[in-house]
């Protein structure tokens, strides 16, 4: 089998029962626990019985429990070492940005980071939708990015124009921010980024939100009680962005300090 734990899991989970979803969600939020416990184990934490944990093994496509365990430690054991690395990223290229962010910046996986910043910069477009609460993050993040890149667009604060995602293709980029109310927009805009033929990138809080689950890439938050946490997810995204594609990005920044100058945009 070819996929990954995570991805077989929102593959599936549309189609799987409440009680085995509810063994899916604690599984992708506690995959070291999920590696290591006995199935009575994992049913006591999720809530539900010990034949539920077996019957999503099979519900999976796997030959049993035994099977689901042994992918969920191989892919526990590559994410723990992601993280190290990513740990390691983010001290190296982004320490001064991330410090006034720390309380409430979560390990960033180095992975999904480096394929969400691959997309960004190879992109024909970038379109940023953030609704409501998390369209602050969305703008900062779109301001951001204009000044690495060109083609960047932005979503109203409570809806979007389908002329506007009309024009999205397959080489494009879509960032959606997620998190707790759901917007019934976000996903929206996904599933029709989806249907363009677009990469999705969710920042959201858990990887099986209802963007979550569609997306191709998740980025996740940390707390979602305060907007640094975006805040703080997305300077990591254009720091990375700025080290990755360093050339580019000087050149446009150059070309913008020559026309803040001839406006006088700064007084400093």
């Amino acid at each position: 089998m070819n996929q990954s734990f995570q991805e077989l899991i929102k593959h599936k989970f549309p189609d799987l029962s409440r009680g085995q979803k509810k063994v899916a969600e604690f599984l992708v939020n506690f995959m070291e626990k999920g590696s290591l416990y006995t199935a009575g184990q994992i049913g006591k934490e999720a809530g539900v019985s010990e034949t539920t944990v077996i019957r999503l093994a099979y519900a999976l496509g796997l030959n049993g429990f035994s099977d689901l365990q042994e992918l969920m430690r191989k892919e526990w054991i590559s994410s723990a070492e992601s993280k190290e690395a990513a740990n390691k990223h983010a001290a190296d290229s982004a320490a001064e940005e991330k410090k006034p962010f720390s309380e409430w910046l979560s390990p960033v996986d180095e992975k999904d980071l480096s394929q969400a910043v691959d997309a960004l910069i190879k992109s024909d477009q970038v379109y940023i939708a953030g609704f409501r609460e998390s369209h602050t993050a969305a703008y900062w993040l779109y301001y951001k990015m204009n000044q690495l890149r060109n083609h960047v667009l932005l979503s109203f604060p409570t809806g979007f124009l389908l002329e506007t995602l009309c024009n999205l293709t397959s080489e494009s980029a879509v960032v959606v921010f997620s998190l707790p109310r759901y917007t019934k927009e976000a996903l929206e805009v996904a599933q029709q980024a989806k249907k363009q033929g677009a990469k999705v990138i969710a920042i959201t809080d858990r990887r099986l939100s209802p963007v979550g689950q569609i997306a191709d890439i998740t980025l996740l938050a940390g707390t979602t009680e305060h907007i640094l946490s975006l805040l703080a997810l997305s300077q990591i995204v254009i720091s990375s962005m700025q080290k990755r594609d360093e050339k580019t990005a000087g050149k446009r920044q150059e070309h913008l300090e020559k026309l803040y100058a001839e406006q006088g945009i700064f007084l400093e």
